[in-house]
C-alpha cells in the first residue's frame, strides 16, 4: 500500500508534469480545433488507455529492479532528469509545431472510435509519459516498505486519473476557443515556450532532489 504523503507528493508532481503541454496535449488541442469536443474527448480516452498500458508495463518491469538496486534507482533518476531537460529544450526549439496544431483548417468527419484508436497510439508512444512513469514515479516509492510493484501501480493510477482529467479539460477549453486559437499561430506556439521552460526547471529539480529511501 501507499501512504497519503506518497499519494499527495506524487500527485502534485504528476499534475505539474501532465499539465505542461506535451505531445498528447498538442494532439488533443489539434483534434479539438479541427473536429470539436466529441472527437477531442474520444482522443483523450484513447490517450488515457495508452498511459494505463505504460503504467502496467513499467511497474511490472521496473518494480523488482528498483526495489533491489539503489544504483539502478539513482541511474533512473538522473536519466529521467536529463531527458526531461532535453524534452524542454526540444519543446522550445520546435514551438512552431504547437502553433501549427492550433492553426487547423476546416473540419472533416472523423469517427470517435478512430479518434480513440489514434489517441491510444499517441498515448502509448508518448516519451513524456514514459518519463513520468519510468523515471519520476520511482522517486516516490518507499523501497523499505517493499511491494514496490504494487506501489508503482497504485501511484501510476493517480497519474492516469490526473491525465484523464487534465486532457479532458484541454479538449473542452480548446473546443470552445477554436476561432481564438486559429486566429493567431503565435498563441499556440507560446504553449511550447511555457511548457519547455517548465520541463527544464523540473528536470533540474529532479536531479538535485527526490525520494531517497
Amino acid at each position: 500500500m501507499i501512504t497519503i504523503e506518497q499519494a499527495l507528493a506524487f500527485g502534485v508532481a504528476a499534475l505539474v508534469l501532465i499539465a505542461i503541454p506535451g505531445p498528447s496535449v498538442v494532439f488533443t488541442i489539434g483534434r479539438a480545433l479541427a473536429y470539436g469536443w466529441r472527437v477531442a474527448l474520444a482522443t483523450v480516452v484513447g490517450n488515457t488507455l495508452g498511459l494505463l498500458a505504460i503504467v502496467v508495463l513499467v511497474a511490472v518491469g521496473l518494480g523488482v529492479v528498483v526495489e533491489e538496486s539503489i544504483v539502478v534507482y539513482t541511474a533512473i533518476k538522473l536519466a529521467g532528469a536529463a531527458y526531461l531537460v532535453w524534452l524542454g529544450v526540444q519543446a522550445i526549439r520546435h514551438r512552431r509545431s504547437f502553433g501549427t496544431a492550433a492553426d487547423s483548417s476546416a473540419p472533416r468527419h472523423l469517427g470517435v472510435v478512430t479518434a480513440a484508436r489514434q489517441g491510444f497510439v499517441v498515448g502509448v508512444s508518448n516519451p513524456k509519459a514514459f518519463m513520468i512513469i519510468g523515471a519520476v514515479l520511482p522517486q516516490f516509492v518507499d523501497r523499505v516498505a517493499g511491494q514496490v510493484t504494487s506501489q508503482m501501480l497504485l501511484l501510476g493510477m493517480i497519474a492516469v486519473t490526473i491525465g484523464l482529467l487534465s486532457d479532458s479539460l484541454w479538449a473542452v477549453v480548446a473546443s470552445g476557443l477554436r476561432s481564438w486559437f486559429a486566429g493567431s499561430p503565435r498563441r499556440g506556439a507560446s504553449l511550447g515556450v511555457v511548457g519547455g521552460t517548465s520541463m527544464i526547471g523540473l528536470g533540474v529539480g529532479l536531479a538535485v532532489t527526490g525520494h531517497r529511501r
